[in-house]
C-alpha cells in the first residue's frame, strides 16, 4: 500500500539532486549541485530527510558544511517507489488514469 508523502520545495530540490536511483552522491557534490540554497537551508532540509529515514548517509550527524562534504547520501531503497510519486505527482495520476482507460 502506497505511503502518502508530503514534501515541500526544498526537499523536492534536494531529492532529484541526490537522485531517486539509489546510487550515493558524495556530499561536496551535492553541496555543487545545490547553489539555489543557502547551506544553513540545505542542511537543515538534509536533516529532515535524515531524521524521517528518506535519506541514509555514511556520517550519522550532519550539523555542519564540512559534515555533508565528507558524507556520502543515498535515498533509501524502502521509501524509492512512494518518493518518485511525491516528487512527481503527475506521474502517478496519469499511471492511474492509463490503467482505467484499459480496463474499460
Amino acid at each position: 500500500m502506497p505511503r502518502e508523502i508530503k514534501l515541500d520545495g526544498g526537499e523536492i530540490s534536494l531529492l532529484k539532486t541526490i537522485g531517486l536511483s539509489g546510487t550515493p552522491i558524495s556530499g561536496k557534490l551535492l553541496l555543487e549541485r545545490i547553489d539555489d540554497m543557502m547551506p544553513a537551508e540545505l542542511i537543515e532540509t538534509l536533516d529532515g530527510l535524515l531524521t524521517i529515514g528518506y535519506v541514509i548517509s555514511t556520517k550519522v550527524n550532519v550539523r555542519k558544511a564540512e559534515d555533508v562534504e565528507r558524507a556520502f547520501f543515498r535515498v533509501n531503497p524502502m521509501y524509492t517507489r512512494d518518493l518518485r510519486d511525491a516528487v512527481n505527482p503527475s506521474r502517478s495520476r496519469d499511471e492511474g488514469r492509463a490503467r482505467r482507460q484499459r480496463r474499460g
